[in-house]
């Protein structure tokens, strides 16, 4: 056993009153730890014992009991709040991001509007001093005219101090030429007033819109129960024994030196076969480039039939609760077929149109590679829907992905995409750090299905060279896996099953082959 569970001895203890003895019963009655001598004491006489050993084990198991569940249930939930705590953060902080680039969106809006008041305004102002100013240089130039004629009409009377004789300046003083007119009237201008605005702070806020927190009580984090933490317990034991069990063959498998045909099957239903993906006892799930997705037995019999968007694309999977999930780029959305065939939306991508998913065998996590305007992506989603992780760019800010077709996980964790228009396999870890990129063994390199095994290998179809390539964990070339005289003509899809056998779909027919690959 492990050595925090080993069976504690009964501590060594003396007795108070008999000092000769040790503890090593229980009084029932009294529940005080007491010597065999005590029993035969007037203070004890007539009462039960129980024996020490026994009631130090039992409580030593129930502390056993209590850390488990604190270990099992207490700290994962508590950790658990944790991330959806950090969670919340990140989203509070991205919606306050939002409401303050609203606010500044709305001061420039009211900035601009201002500007254009005040433009009209100053506008106004000028038309009204043009118009003042207008009418005041009429009034000068006419007093102008005027002096002028004040001017002219002195020297006329000049003229007339020296006539040639009485007669001339007898009738040009009874002339009206002569008579001065009046001077000429003009007028002060009435120039525009100012009237200031009427505003305060809070009218000005109003114009900016207002920040207001819902009067709605908080919302509890939900706790799952016990029951469900234990049932999660038995089965986090069950996936350790089963990883131990797989270590185990892991240590004792290795390459063949030639690959074995194990058996054939016929898919009804479809032309050629694009992608395969194996269900639980044995069922499989196979799709052609037009659309039909097809389930049928270990015998080869059909069970279900779906018409569906997908192409040449690795576009389903089957999850750990042994449900199909697919993608659907046109609507933009995964579906999910639950055991008893019922087809439900179950994440929906947005923008962005998914092409290949991938359910994780280690953490049930689902990775979808998905485009939008010729640019690719990866999405990595937790077991009940919710995004996690966005995979793009690498460190320098370059484009990963450009049509992720295919995409698998590795046991180590890297995120493996088969990506057509780059004629490459790109792999990342699982921060999404870029690791290696696969451009093919010499010549040119057009990659479809992809998946790995239980050593790490990655195996990956090629267009090219009508056979699957087999890398190492690092993207080293190991071996071309399958050629025309192993049956195979145009493989375009594989996976390998439990048994560690491959499973390979070809593009030109609807047969199924089933290899021995591992020893």
């Amino acid at each position: 056993v492990p050595y925090k569970q080993r069976k504690r001895p009964l501590p060594v203890e003396k007795c108070k009153i008999h000092p000769t003895r040790h503890i090593e019963l229980l009084c029932e009655e009294c529940q005080i730890p007491i010597c065999s001598k005590c029993t035969g004491t007037k203070e004890h006489r007539g009462h039960a014992f129980t024996d020490l050993e026994l009631v130090f084990a039992e409580k030593c198991s129930l502390c056993h009991i209590e850390i488990t569940k604190i270990r099992s249930y207490f700290e994962p939930t508590s950790q658990d709040l944790k991330k959806e705590i950090a969670g919340d953060v990140t989203e509070t902080k991205k919606i306050m991001e939002g409401i303050r680039s609203s606010i500044k969106t709305e001061a420039e809006a009211v900035k601009k509007l201002v500007d254009a008041v005040t433009s009209d305004k100053i506008e106004q102002a000028n038309k009204i001093e043009q118009s003042l100013l207008q009418t005041l240089n009429r009034q000068n130039q006419e007093i102008d005219y005027y002096i002028n004629y004040l001017n002219d009409l002195i020297k006329t009377y000049y003229g007339y101090l020296s006539p040639s004789n009485i007669e001339q300046l007898t009738f040009a003083l009874k002339s009206e030429n002569l008579i001065i007119r009046p001077i000429p009237e003009t007028s002060k201008p009435v120039p525009p007033i100012f009237t200031a605005g009427q505003y305060r702070k809070e009218d000005v806020a109003k114009l900016l819109g207002r920040i207001t927190v819902p009067n709605t009580k908080p919302e509890n984090r939900k706790i799952k129960p016990m029951e469900t933490a234990s049932t999660q317990m038995k089965l986090t034991e069950k996936q350790r024994k089963q990883d131990r069990e797989k270590s185990d063959v892991k240590q004792t498998l290795s390459l063949s030196s030639s690959v074995t045909k194990v058996r054939e099957y016929t898919v009804p239903g479809v032309d050629n076969v694009f992608h395969i993906s194996l269900g639980k006892s044995g069922r499989l799930w196979a799709s052609d480039k037009d659309g039909n997705l097809v389930q049928i037995d270990l015998q080869g019999n059909q069970l279900q039939k779906i018409q569906t968007s997908g192409e040449f694309e690795g576009y389903h999977t089957v999850t750990q609760d042994g449900d199909l999930i697919y993608t659907d780029r046109e609507n933009k959305v995964i579906n999910r077929i639950t055991p008893d065939n019922t087809i439900t939306g179950f994440i929906k991508t947005g923008d962005w149109a998914p092409l290949s998913i991938h359910s994780s065998h280690n953490h049930g996590d689902i990775l979808v590679g998905m485009i939008k305007n010729r640019e690719g992506k990866v999405t990595r989603y937790n077991k009940t829907g919710t995004e996690i992780q966005n995979i793009q760019r690498d460190n320098k800010g370059q484009v990963l992905y450009s049509y992720p077709q295919y995409i698998t996980e590795n046991i180590n964790g890297d995120v493996c995409v088969s990506d057509w228009d780059k004629h490459a396999v790109v792999v990342v870890d699982k921060s999404g750090q870029h690791r290696f990129s696969y451009t093919g063994h010499g010549s040119r390199f057009y990659p479809y299905g992809i998946c790995n095994d239980v050593l790490g290998h990655i195996l990956v179809c090629d267009d090219i060279s009508e056979t699957v390539h087999l890398l190492d964990k690092d993207g080293q070339f190991l071996s071309l896996l399958l050629a025309e005289q192993q049956g195979v003509k145009y493989p375009y899809s594989v996976c390998v099953d439990d048994e560690n056998n491959l499973w390979v779909g070809q593009g030109n027919t609807n047969t199924v082959t089933v290899y021995k690959y591992l020893q």
